[in-house]
């Protein structure tokens, strides 16, 4: 492999890592640094929601406010590199902890993170992500996806 494909495939691994670390600490202004402006996303397979970057930054940050813990482990990524643009494949596994009065509840999410990339002069960053393949363990039967325009509830 030559040694600008072996840069760039440690590029985008050390990105999906700020990532993961962003999310977990609940620093979504690090987000800017993974994602283009004009990123866009389809988390609707969990539930979630899809649109543009605008909108999902605060969406992640009001879905996981009633997390307070959650541990996303992502395991080696496929990537597939394409001169200035590439995909990724990743999985992920997170122990998820949820506020819940008479005591917090620990449940755990899998899923696929997919990703189109991009090489921009700050460096590589993601223009697309969709989650697949999702499942979920011990999950509370009245967990609600939290949307953009509501609060979390339990049903």
């Amino acid at each position: 492999m030559d040694p600008r494909a072996v840069a760039d495939i440690v590029a985008i691994q050390q990105l999906l890592a700020i990532y993961v670390y962003a999310i977990d600490a609940k620093d979504f202004d690090a987000l800017d640094r993974v994602f283009t402006p004009d990123a866009t996303f389809d988390y609707a397979v969990t539930g979630g929601e899809t649109g543009d970057y605008a909108k999902i930054k605060p969406w992640l940050a009001k879905a996981l406010a009633a997390f307070p813990l959650t541990q996303h482990l992502i395991g080696p990524p496929l990537i597939r590199l394409d001169g200035d643009g590439a995909s990724a494949r990743t999985m992920l596994f997170n122990p998820m902890r949820l506020a819940r009065p008479g005591g917090d509840h620990l449940f755990f999410v899998g899923a696929t993170y997919v990703d189109d990339l991009v090489r921009t002069p700050e460096g590589w960053r993601i223009t697309h992500r969709a989650e697949a393949d999702p499942w979920m363990k011990d999950a509370p039967p009245d967990l609600v996806p939290v949307m953009a325009e509501d609060e979390y509830h339990a049903a």
